[in-house]
């Protein structure tokens, strides 16, 4: 027996991931065991679950993966210093310190973090490698094209290549500083959101705009050749050499200074969004046809940071050459631990590799699960009054019938999720049907900006019904965006025409209105049976009493925290906000069946959601 470990860790979302005879056995991001948002730190707690779930010892791994070079991107720190010295002394003065201490001892940060207790050997690959492997290797396809999009790995900011059973080879690359993830970052940070944090929600706001300043970033801020390559004029950005990531010269070309955080939103900031979404799509469409006309190959899988960019995953799709498309979950910088477990078990090891449909990601739900009797134990320790089910069906009736009375549902069932989205573990449920669901899970569940769309689950055997999909085409993992069909959507008259931005969110788009943005797409999450028998069934449950396959599904957290892992987490989040109802696995409470409720504790929790 192999025993691998994966780690990522010390730039953005740290996590960890375990591998045996080439099976993923465990993986989790640490920010859900320390609840600080995009932990970057050594993933202890991570690691220590992984190795707990397997029922392994770190003496009892045979090889520890990190899923970069720290030198080759340290090297890349010193050139870029160099090209803009003296100007990026600031910038490389506080980076310095941290590689000094930190990051250029991975070896013994990682000896360190494993307890002092493992003695193999460290394998490093290439960030790329990392989501590359991370991309192919769980797909479902014995030979595929290769496209990963992200920030910055050591130098590589974009790779084309192909993988062929256990093997994959990166052919084509892009390089720092010409990079569409730091530029989407640029806009993030335009438009007044965190970097690394903020970008799902452009992404959201775009669809409320207008492109009016795409052809002025392709004529004067970015070169874009046919085959979606670029050249950025880094005269415009300020990520090289300072603490910002835009310039003067950029604020002055697009009217003004960054838009300052929690400031009211304008048209501009939202044609802002929409702009750079629409150059962003044109890119990775770009990008997916050279990688098409370079590998000829059918299937395409996608990784970086840039394939969460669930609209773009979307056009590729509908509009690009291939045929089929799979998507890494956890795309961005945690997916890297999975992927330099998998390609040390396949690609260094040379171990065989036979492709698993409908993929061998396992639906994601690769973390901790906790038993009836540990949730029940918690809840009896917190005064709580709960209902326990004698069954699954049981489970599953009384919670369809809260969501269908409009009722909002804390769902907590089963292993804990790999990767940003919740996917029916750690999740919020409601009603697609109510007109004011969005608004209300948006201001009084999660407590943030009501522009923001929420995604509906539905029945597999149902979303071609529903969705703008094929027939054969699903997305379990909540990464494409498809339109509503036609008959489905409401015609909107003039009023409509005249509201401005987020007043469009007042008018019914659809016969499932919480769930249509205004553009009437909808980031689709496909549920089966094999994945996820019990939120199949709820759903089908849902379907059977109401004639609706569809409902929301919204990770279970609220505003700058990392989504519940534990049944305190989830507990404390449900009694804490305006949540009506809570599955914690056979067990569900009512809040107004709650005697605990600390009124004072509750308004001192909402006022830390007032700034993101």
């Amino acid at each position: 027996m192999t025993n691998i470990l994966g780690i990522s860790a010390f730039y953005h979302d740290s996590a960890a991931a375990l591998v045996v005879d080439g099976r993923i056995v465990a993986a989790a991001q640490e920010e859900r065991f320390t609840r600080k948002k995009h932990d970057a730190a050594f993933p202890l707690a991570a690691v220590d679950y992984c190795l707990q779930e397997a029922g392994l010892q770190p003496e009892d791994l045979d090889y520890v993966g990190f899923y970069d070079k720290p030198l080759t991107k340290f090297e890349r720190l010193l050139e870029t210093y160099l090209v803009y010295v003296p100007r990026g002394y600031r910038s490389f003065r506080r980076a310095l310190p941290l590689w000094l201490k930190q990051k250029l001892h991975l070896p013994h940060e990682m000896r360190r973090g494993l307890r002092d207790r493992y003695r193999g050997r460290f394998v490093f690959t290439d960030h790329h490698e990392s989501h590359a492997a991370s991309a192919f290797f769980p797909s479902p396809f014995d030979e595929a094209a290769i496209l990963t999009i992200d920030g910055v790995g050591e130098w590589s900011t974009t790779c084309i290549g192909e993988g062929h059973g256990n093997r994959i080879e990166l052919k084509h690359e892009l390089r720092f500083p010409h990079s569409l993830g730091l530029l989407y970052s640029a806009f993030t940070y335009y438009a007044g959101y965190r970097v690394n944090s903020g970008e799902y929600k452009l992404m959201g706001l775009a669809p409320y705009g207008e492109p009016a300043y795409r052809d002025v970033i392709l004529d004067q801020v970015m070169d874009l050749k046919p085959d979606g390559s670029f050249r950025l004029d880094m005269s415009y950005f300020n990520y090289c050499q300072g603490l910002t990531m835009t310039s003067g010269k950029l604020h002055r070309l697009l009217g003004g200074p960054p838009r300052k955080p929690e400031s009211e939103i304008t048209q501009r900031d939202m044609d802002l969004a929409a702009s750079i979404q629409a150059v962003t799509e044109e890119v990775v469409l770009r990008s997916a046809r050279t990688a098409h006309q370079r590998t000829g190959m059918k299937n395409l899988v996608l990784a970086g940071g840039v394939a969460l960019n669930c609209v773009a995953n979307g056009r590729v799709l509908r509009e690009g050459p291939f045929e089929e498309l799979w998507i890494q979950p956890a795309a961005g910088d945690a997916g890297g631990a999975l992927g330099v477990a998998l390609f040390t078990w396949h690609q260094l090891l040379d171990q065989p590799r036979t492709a698993q449909p409908p993929d061998s990601q396992q639906g994601s739900l690769l973390g901790p699960s906790y038993s009836d009797a540990q949730i029940a134990a918690m809840l009896d320790t917190q005064g709580a009054n709960y209902h326990t089910c004698t069954d699954e069906q049981e489970l599953c009736e009384i919670v369809s019938d809260l969501i269908a009375d409009e009722l909002v549902v804390g769902w907590f069932q089963g292993r804990m999720e790999f990767g940003p989205r919740a996917l029916g573990s750690r999740s919020i449920l409601g009603d697609a049907r109510s007109e004011k669901m969005q608004a209300t899970m948006n201001l009084k569940i999660k407590f943030r900006e009501s522009f923001r769309p929420f995604a509906p689950l539905v029945l597999r055997e149902y979303a071609d019904q529903i969705f703008e999909l094929r027939p054969d085409q699903e997305s379990p993992y909540m990464l494409l965006v498809a339109g509503l069909r036609p008959e489905l959507r409401h015609a909107l008259g003039e009023t409509y025409q005249r509201a401005f931005g987020i007043e469009k969110l007042s008018f019914r788009r659809s016969d499932l209105p919480a769930i249509t943005h205004v553009d009437y797409s909808a980031r689709v999450q496909t549920v089966d049976r094999a994945r996820n028998p019990l939120l199949h069934a709820l759903l089908s449950q849902f379907h059977q009493q109401t004639g609706c396959p569809v409902m929301i599904n919204t990770s279970f957290n609220v505003r700058s925290e990392p989504i519940v892992c534990t049944p305190e987490e989830a507990y404390r989040c449900f009694m804490m906000t305006a949540m009506d109802a809570l599955a914690l696995g056979s067990h569900v409470m009512l809040k107004s069946e709650q005697t605990q409720i600390a009124q004072s504790q509750r308004n001192d929790h909402l006022a830390q959601f007032q700034l993101d």
